[in-house]
């Protein structure tokens, strides 16, 4: 069967289930130059293949995906961190509900801001990319995806939560200094990539194999775990063939940075901000036991990064000496067995 089919397969899969594994879309292993080139041209025309768009493939105003305040659907499943703390459940109803709506919102608005500095940074590192250059073609289709999401997401926020506060100031200040790494630092950049595709994308299945939420967010959700797929299949391959190839000083900075920036982005991703904390209500105490001083709180952060794990085992940079910083982020633990391994396949 043909790489293309395949991989035009295995997102529509995704789409109706929103629970496959996205390693199905491309097999992940070191790869040569030419296996390389082969890789990104089946996910090109993937792209080309199986794509979305926010207006087109959302029915927005339809009666299945309006947004009722008190529909019990915005109250959050037990497998988002919020939803699985006693102090959530043991509110009224109504406020669940509340808490509920502005976490989905919040969490788009942060997806969307994300997906801003991801979209600067790789324009950027594509300004110098020669001409022939199979990544460049890729990396515009990922782009022109990210932009829809980036749609999709401020769509939701708006209809289901506006006054959602979104990513914390300093990441906000900090953006046009991170888009910079694309072109500086590219596969730093990739691991930043990585550090903020895998919780989200992590959170969102599981979500979706718990039975989803409300039809809105379960689309949005659906659309956009199938084409993560794709994004977080290129970061893999895109390091697994280039990090080989940096100077020995480089891929040691790698190893040793790496499970500090997977520990940063993920907060800035799955940790409301200050400001969104005083909004939804959440005591500071309560704060703390949900990210992540609880003990399955903290294995809900250490399940996120299997796939990360995987990988730079692969890279042979989780070495002995950078694992203790793994350890000290709270991130260390079982590599997955092969990309999007359920976390409870892996206990």
């Amino acid at each position: 069967m043909a790489p293309v089919t395949l991989a035009k397969r295995a997102t529509h899969r995704m789409v109706g289930s929103g629970v496959r594994a996205a390693s199905t879309v491309v097999p992940f292993r070191p790869q040569g130059r030419q296996s390389y080139e082969e890789t990104l041209r089946t996910l090109s025309e993937a792209s080309v293949e199986q794509c979305f768009n926010a207006f087109k493939d959302i029915a927005w105003d339809s009666p299945e995906l309006a947004v009722d305040p008190d529909d019990d659907r915005w109250i959050l499943p037990r497998v988002d961190p919020i939803g699985a703390h006693p102090w959530y459940q043991a509110l009224p109803k109504e406020r669940q509900r509340d808490i509920g709506r502005y976490r989905f919102a919040n969490i788009c608005k942060v997806g969307s801001q994300f997906e801003q500095v991801l979209i600067a940074g790789v324009s950027l590192h594509l300004i110098w990319a020669r001409n022939g250059n199979p990544e460049f073609r890729y990396a515009t289709h990922e782009v022109t995806e990210e932009t829809h999401h980036t749609q999709m997401f401020q769509e939701s926020v708006n209809r289901i939560c506006p006054d959602a506060a979104g990513a914390p100031l300093l990441f906000k200040v900090l953006s046009p200094l991170m888009a910079l790494a694309g072109p500086l630092v590219p596969a730093g950049f990739l691991v930043g990539i990585l550090a903020g595709e895998e919780p989200i994308d992590h959170l969102q299945k599981n979500v979706l194999r718990a039975g989803g939420t409300h039809p809105l967010v379960d689309r949005v959700m659906q659309i956009h775990v199938a084409e993560e797929a794709r994004h977080i299949g290129f970061a893999h391959h895109y390091l697994t063939h280039h990090v080989p190839r940096l100077a020995g000083w480089e891929r040691a900075l790698i190893g040793v940075t790496t499970p500090l920036i997977m520990r940063v982005l993920c907060d800035v991703i799955m940790r409301p901000s200050p400001a969104a904390l005083r909004d939804m209500g959440i005591p500071k105490e309560v704060a703390r036991e949900i990210w992540w001083d609880d003990e399955e709180s903290r294995k809900v952060l250490r399940d996120m990064f299997g796939d990360v794990r995987m990988l730079f085992d692969d890279l042979g940079l989780r070495t002995a000496g950078t694992r203790w910083l793994w350890r000290a982020m709270g991130i260390e633990g079982r590599s997955s067995r092969f990309r999007s391994e359920p976390s409870n396949a892996a206990a």
